[in-house]
């Protein structure tokens, strides 16, 4: 016998696409209460609600679980597991925090799969190992306790209306007067060292500089992509380009590096100052997402102009707004960039887009091997 969800009619105007049609269709049944209470009774559709609904809860309590993320890194808790199992009065030492309060922290931890528990003792797993594996993702971690001040009030975030902390925390997506400050530098540069070795990894396992015999890196932060690009490619100078502020950090970094013989550091500002010249290949390594449109045609255009004929680009960075949305690039990073307030994550068309609007030719689009470290966008000036 049929069940009737006394669905009400359609709404709206306009005519619908025939996938379009059939999700809305799809969405308004789902949406029905009665629908909710039928499909929890059957074996055939109780897995599906069982599943959308856990899913949906995530969702609900998504918040509460990046707190309790954050709670672990900054108490330092999967480090203390490294050597074993202990149990919350163990851990607690040294934490001010009491040890049944604590407990459910650890219980917390382990329902994310942080941690397990095996009677009153907790361990690490490989998911929490791999945390602290990841370069750079415990300090990230650290700092979001601005985002989660700018995100508080979501919609008044959204209407622009929020004067967001983190902005304050990268200065230097304003300009070189910005950057001036040694200590916010110093922080700058130390999470972007910490992070953009992943980011390296992938991008050169992507693209080849097989054959490039000198590279410019702008705005190359820390130097992290700039020695792994001079680590991987045997016969390969690189021109570093950074603020100042910047450029001093990295060179403290990079003082005792193999590869400083190979390596060249250039202070200036791409919005005011020209870019080095002489190279068959610039990178724009986690630049543009800093930068509204108008930067970045900016300096796009600078790039086109001291590159040579066959000459290549290379952009990394996370990046969204693509034809099938994906959490890191399009939850994540969006909203991260909207809170530093200069700056956009693109999708790989956009940024072609751009790069062919520069008068770039020869666009490559590569699969990125994990989109929540890097995509890769490379161009060639004709």
């Amino acid at each position: 016998m049929p069940v009737d969800f006394g669905l009400p009619a359609a709404s709206g105007s306009g005519t619908p696409t025939k996938s379009a049609g059939w999700r809305t269709r799809l969405a308004r049944l789902v949406a029905h209460p009665a629908f909710q209470r039928w499909a929890t009774t059957l074996p055939l559709t109780r897995w599906i609600a069982r599943r959308e609904g856990d899913a949906l809860f995530d969702l609900v309590q998504g918040f509460v679980s990046s707190q309790v993320l954050f709670a672990v890194v900054q108490l330092d808790l999967l480090p203390k597991l490294l050597d074993g199992p202990k149990n919350s009065e163990a851990l607690a030492q040294g934490t001010d925090v009491p040890a049944d309060r604590l407990e459910r922290l650890l219980q917390a931890a382990a329902a994310l799969g942080l941690m397990h528990k095996s009677g009153t003792q907790f361990g690490i797993t490989p998911r929490g190992a791999t945390l602290l594996a990841v370069p750079g993702l415990t300090q990230m971690i650290r700092h979001h306790d601005v985002l989660y001040r700018d995100l508080s009030d979501p919609v008044s975030f959204l209407k622009g209306d929020t004067e967001t902390e983190l902005a304050g925390f990268w200065p230097y997506v304003f300009g070189a007067g910005a950057a001036q400050d040694p200590q916010t530098a110093e922080i700058y540069s130390d999470l972007m060292a910490q992070s953009q070795g992943l980011v390296a990894q992938d991008t050169l396992r992507t693209v080849s500089l097989r054959g490039v015999s000198h590279l410019v890196d702008v705005g190359g932060g820390s130097g992290a992509f700039a020695e792994a690009a001079l680590a991987a490619t045997p016969g390969l100078s690189v021109t570093l380009y950074d603020l100042p502020k910047v450029v001093d950090s990295a060179n403290q970094r990079l003082a005792a590096s193999p590869v400083r013989d190979r390596l060249q550091l250039v202070a200036g500002s791409f919005r005011d100052d020209p870019l080095p010249q002489g190279a068959e290949a610039m990178s724009l390594v986690r630049v543009l997402y800093d930068h509204q449109d108008a930067t970045v045609v900016s300096l796009l255009a600078k790039v086109f102009a001291g590159l040579p004929s066959g000459g290549r680009v290379i952009v990394s960075e996370p990046m969204s707004g693509g034809a099938t949305p994906e959490r890191s690039g399009d939850v994540y990073f969006t909203f991260y960039c909207m809170a530093m307030r200069t700056g956009t994550v693109r999708s790989q068309a956009r940024i072609a887009e751009l790069l062919q609007g520069a008068g770039f030719r020869r666009v490559s689009a590569p699969r990125a091997l994990r989109p929540f470290v890097t995509s890769v966008v490379t161009a060639i000036k004709p």
